[in-house]
């Protein structure tokens, strides 16, 4: 279905004001067919425009359904017995044959800041038109396995807006319904491709080569990909999806915990690394420094006794005691 703006009918406030006229007309000839006949006055004349200005009292109302009004970013998709005649897209006072109906299946559908989608039981749009803003769909947080098996929750915001408006009404059934069951499929797609964190042997890009791609690492990257899946999709309806983020990224609770020590332990480990790099260096750097002084002539047992020492009191977790020795080493 290919969309078709309507042009050239922006004719609403002339019509307005001459359907308008004509009901006055009518009231009027009523007025007067009426003082005619209560004269004895019963001639063809008399009677054909009391009976017309009747019947347009009748049916005049009917023309005022023509009648459409848009704001702007605001669109209407119109039918005429059925078939599709076009799109109004800009904002003005139109007039359309008062038989067109507009058609928007996703009118009453919401998709709430929860990414639930909702069905209201107040009207809360105008009509069936449909708006051309850019609007921001929030999915509600899903539990999913990354490529290790691990279970992480996240949640995505994918800003997006409607730019064919004859797709997004006869080539699905509920658009909003669709782009939101979308962003859940394109979600867990992509995200099964990657760990939560870097790990190794894991090729995330499907080039065959291990990278350091992660969820937590990558999430510029990530949601670029999910971008792309839910466009390819989104398109039939005539969606374009400007951005998606990543609102939320976590472990699932049942493993949280221990994922939590791990990280701690990788920590640990780390600080504890760095340290004893540093403790080698200042040893070596005061062994270098008290051979080049020839402060004290050390033998390697009285080295290796410096050593320990010196090792002891820069990697320990806690302050020293100092023990003052008067005597001699042996």
């Amino acid at each position: 279905m290919k969309e078709k703006i309507l042009n050239g009918k922006k004719h609403g406030l002339s019509a307005l004001l001459i359907i308008l006229l004509l009901y006055a007309a009518a009231i009027a000839g009523i007025v007067f067919s009426s003082n005619m006949l209560g004269r004895g006055d019963r001639s063809p004349l008399i009677i054909i425009l009391l009976a017309v200005s009747i019947t347009w009292s009748t049916v005049g109302l009917l023309f005022f359904c023509g009648l459409k009004i848009l704001k702007p970013q605001e669109a209407l998709v119109l039918t005429l017995f059925g078939k599709y005649i076009g799109t109004l897209k800009e904002e003005g006072f139109y007039y359309v044959n008062p038989f067109c109906s507009s058609v928007n299946p996703a009118a009453k559908t919401v998709l709430s800041q929860s990414g639930d989608v909702k069905t209201n039981t107040v009207a809360e749009y105008r009509g069936n038109r449909i708006s051309l803003k850019v609007m921001t769909l929030n999915n509600s947080r899903q539990k999913i396995n990354d490529c290790l098996g691990n279970p992480i929750e996240i949640g995505i915001a994918v800003m997006w807006r409607v730019t064919d408006t004859a797709k997004a009404v006869f080539n699905v059934d509920n658009y909003k319904e669709y782009l939101s069951l979308q962003c859940d499929s394109a979600l867990r797609n992509i995200v099964r491709l990657y760990p939560y964190d870097v790990a190794p042997n894991v090729d995330t890009t499907g080039d065959g080569i291990a990278d350091d791609g992660s969820l937590r690492g990558s999430s510029e990257t990530v949601a670029a990909r999910i971008k792309d899946e839910i466009q390819c999709k989104a398109a039939d309806a005539g969606i374009e999806i400007l951005e998606a983020r990543i609102t939320y990224l976590a472990y699932a609770p049942e493993i949280a915990a221990v994922m939590l020590q791990r990280q701690q332990a990788s920590a640990i480990i780390g600080a504890r690394k760095a340290i004893v790099d540093g403790a080698v260096g200042m040893v070596e750097m005061a062994l270098e420094q008290l051979s080049e002084r020839q402060v004290v002539d050390l033998d390697e047992e009285r080295k290796a006794a410096m050593v320990s020492n010196l090792l002891v009191v820069l990697c320990g977790s806690h302050d020293t005691q100092p023990i003052v020795n008067t005597g001699s080493l042996y």
